[in-house]
């Protein structure tokens, strides 16, 4: 009965180190975890640390075991200092039985190296491991330096400032550029801003109107294809819609979609101008079927101008089973994406993103007025946008507007976009 029922300690510390071996390698969480044989949430919390609730009824945070991202603890600095390659080839004949002298010779180093890394890098419990020694070595490398957010109180005042207004680290790092033309030392590039956030101790302030920022960085993943459903009446596909709306040399074509609240039982109507990227925010307080989208629809684009109602390309959400209507009634002409095809609307997805700052997930939607979503428009339609030139959508967009019919609503602050 001896050690039976005992958590497995030494199979875990070696799982960690040739989970660490295969992620510095370049394999995928996934594809490490099976290779390791642990559970995929294991990998992730190695890698990226866990938050676990406290007696407080506060967050206990347990940091990382690796980072994937952290370049600064596994780069090489100099071949004067040891890599993280050569603490893995150490630590693997070491274990194996191998002198220093012996080490030493493969690693192309001094023993006298070798049996001082083994001596200042081993854990508590005497065991060398290439991961701990690494971060060991890298904690010691630092030298801490202010950063300038830290340090200008100037540069933080205006950084804050366009945090509340929702930018983005690259917006705030071209306004800086704006802001201080002549100042270098007021001027960031978009990682500086991100580090700045997502510091220790940030002396940026995450308030209720700033966008919604993670507490910690995470990488980009690739989104999992969601299944469309198909219609039993004919589409029009994407592939036959006109080249000058592809190219976006056209004002009018419109990309659009539903943003979801809890359980499916609330939406609202998102519509992005291919050329100049405006939105206009179509309010559903009938619900999203496909009756409620379409009448919806035809009173937003029955009050634009004709020259800015030439298309409109959506996924093939049953919400728009009704498509022929729209055609029917004004004129405009509905294309469909291929199935699992975001990014044939990639405007709007990157829209829909956007709105996520005011209409989070797992909110109801059915609680916002129709004048509160004009206000969200509007203040997206005068946000500069560097796919632009850094001009605005409302700038690009209001050559195109004219008095009759009304101009697009969501151009102005008072905007009623309801049936």
């Amino acid at each position: 009965m001896a050690g039976k029922g005992r958590p497995g300690v030494e199979p875990l510390v070696e799982k960690r180190e040739l989970f660490i071996r295969l992620i510095t390698a370049g394999a995928s969480n996934s594809a490490a975890c099976r290779a390791v044989g642990v559970n995929r949430r294991t990998g992730t919390r190695w890698r990226y640390g866990r938050s676990v609730p406290d007696a407080a009824g506060g967050l206990l945070h347990y940091p990382p075991v690796l980072s994937s991202r952290g370049a600064a603890a596994s780069a090489v600095i100099s071949a004067r200092y040891l890599s993280e390659a050569d603490r893995i080839v150490i630590g693997d004949l070491h274990r194996a039985g191998w002198s220093s002298r012996a080490i030493a010779v493969q690693v192309r180093r001094s023993p006298s190296t070798v049996s001082r890394e083994l001596a200042r890098n081993s854990g508590p419990d005497g065991r060398y491991g290439a991961g701990h020694a690494q971060r060991l070595a890298h904690a010691r490398r630092r030298r801490p330096r202010a950063r300038r957010v830290d340090a200008d109180e100037v540069l933080r005042a205006f950084v804050q400032s366009c945090m509340d207004r929702r930018f983005s680290p690259e917006q705030i790092s071209h306004a800086l550029r704006v802001q201080f033309p002549g100042e270098p030392a007021r001027q960031l590039v978009p990682e500086s801003v991100y580090q700045a956030l997502y510091a220790t101790n940030p002396v940026l302030q995450r308030t209720l109107r700033t966008r919604r920022w993670r507490r910690r960085r995470r990488p980009h993943r690739r989104p999992d294809a969601r299944r469309a459903d198909r219609f039993p009446t004919p589409m029009v596909m994407i592939e036959q819609r006109p080249a000058q709306v592809a190219d976006r040399v056209q004002v009018g074509n419109w990309e659009g979609d539903l943003i979801m609240g809890p359980g499916n039982r609330s939406a609202i109507g998102t519509l992005v101008e291919r050329s100049t990227r405006a939105v206009m925010l179509v309010h559903l307080p009938a619900g999203r079927t496909a009756i409620a989208v379409r009448d919806a629809l035809i009173a937003v684009f029955s009050a634009l101008p004709l020259g800015l109602r030439r298309s409109l390309t959506w996924d093939q959400g049953k919400e728009l089973s009704a498509h022929a209507d729209l055609t029917r009634t004004i004129g405009l002409p509905v294309f469909f994406c291929d199935p699992h095809s975001p990014w044939q609307r990639g405007s709007n997805e990157n829209m829909n993103g956007l709105l996520r700052d005011y209409f989070p997930k797992g909110t109801d939607l059915a609680g916002h007025s129709a004048a509160h979503l004009a206000e969200v428009a509007a203040e997206l339609n005068n946000r500069p946008r560097k796919t632009l030139d850094w001009a605005s959508p409302a700038q690009l967009i209001a050559p195109h507007l004219t008095s009759s019919p009304p101009p697009l609503p969501l151009m102005t602050h008072t905007v009623v976009l309801q049936r």
